[in-house]
């Protein structure tokens, strides 16, 4: 099965626009709010990278599950994986305005606070800046090899290659699991140098897989609507839904754990990162994070009709898109910029990130055969009808 997929000019050029506009935002950020700007930086990379993320960790599952009915489909999260390499040299642009983001990286801070000096250890610029190399290394080599056996296998067919890539996701899976546990808690939680919590970097982890999971979707229905991948059929949706459904319940689940358990326990250690949340805007986005990312999934994707429904779908991804936003707001925006702000900046850079973001991805669908035609369960996905 031939199918491969061209980029549309317009499209092209629609993301290239975008890239420039949040090149400029950020340049006038840094020159009119450095702080606010870095923040945006941080915010928008993290999102894109757990996107990325997402759909490594949903391809290795597919694999280590031998699931059929995903075979089809597979190209999309392998070219969302493509942006890892890129994200990897954003972060190390990062790493200009770490002194803007966090405090631990302050000497002056460092020698004043015997919590932070307890830390430092591990909260230190050289370790921190090692582990990025180190997580980015790794996720970059094994998304790469994944997607070069992947490739091999639609010009050789066999079992062979998927032997391979069903060994090497069992490995890439450990790997993502526990390196994007500790990039979550470099990149976000040590925003908050005193604050402590054991379900941060868990819940992190989940927000990422439930939002590639609907970014995975999304692309695909695009695509068949644009006249690609017509062996989608709605059993293929329903069991795009259980994904999402699935993961909004264990992100719904951690969300409250951390909340009621520090709310219980009432230690300072643990409420200082409420505390100066829940009030104002950001008090709003706390019930909004709920509602956004567990209410609306969890209420619209129950039903059987609905989730086989394109019409449903669609809306709940949208604001599940938005809800990963307004969750990284929540989370970044006190501890940097200090009160809610909400602009052209943010808007510029959200846009030039989502340029940048689709480029690469429609780069890499049209790099290779739409549907992975000597993928062993191929004939299971065409056929896949419950």
């Amino acid at each position: 099965m031939e199918e491969k997929f061209i980029i549309p000019q317009k499209f092209r050029l629609l993301t290239i626009i975008f890239i420039a506009v949040g090149v400029i935002s950020f340049v006038v950020g840094l020159l009119t709010d450095p702080t606010r700007a870095w923040a945006n930086y941080l915010l928008n990379n993290f999102y894109f990278v757990s996107l990325a993320i997402g759909a490594t960790f949903f391809i290795c599952l597919q694999y280590i599950t031998q699931s059929g009915w995903s075979a089809g489909f597979k190209r999309i999260p392998e070219a969302m994986t493509a942006y890892l390499p890129f994200a990897a040299v954003l972060f190390i642009i990062l790493f200009f305005g770490i002194h803007s983001l966090y405090e631990w990286s302050h000497p002056d801070a460092v020698s004043t606070d015997n919590l932070i000096q307890h830390k430092s250890p591990f909260l230190n610029v050289p370790f921190f800046i090692g582990r990025v190399v180190v997580f980015f290394a790794l996720w970059i080599l094994m998304t790469q090899m994944m997607r070069r056996i992947s490739l091999r296998e639609d010009l050789e067919g066999g079992m062979n290659h998927f032997v391979r890539l069903e060994f090497l996701s069992r490995v890439t899976i450990f790997i993502v699991a526990i390196s994007f546990i500790f990039f979550a808690i470099d990149m976000i939680l040590s925003l908050e140098v005193h604050w402590f919590s054991t379900v941060f970097a868990a819940k992190a982890f989940v927000a990422a897989f439930l939002h590639g999971a609907a970014v995975i979707t999304l692309i695909v229905i695009i695509l068949n609507k644009m006249g690609y991948l017509k062996l989608m059929n709605r059993s293929h949706l329903h069991d795009f839904t259980r994904y999402m459904f699935m993961l909004a319940i264990v992100w719904g689940y951690l969300n409250f754990v951390q909340f009621m358990l520090i709310w219980y326990g009432n230690i300072p250690e643990e409420t200082v990162f409420f505390v100066h949340r829940m009030h104002g805007v950001f008090e709003v986005l706390f019930f909004a994070n709920i509602v956004l990312n567990w209410g609306i999934p969890f209420l619209f994707l129950m039903p059987r009709f609905s989730s086989r429904s394109r019409m449903v779908m669609i809306p709940v991804i949208l604001l599940l898109i938005v809800g990963q936003y307004t969750e990284l707001y929540f989370e970044i925006w006190p501890a940097t910029v200090g009160e809610a702000k909400f602009g052209l900046m943010e808007i510029g850079m959200y846009l030039g990130f989502i340029g940048l973001f689709s480029f690469v991805v429609v780069t890499y669908l049209a790099k290779a055969n739409l549907v992975p035609k000597n993928h062993p369960f191929l004939q299971e996905s065409i056929h896949h009808h419950f």
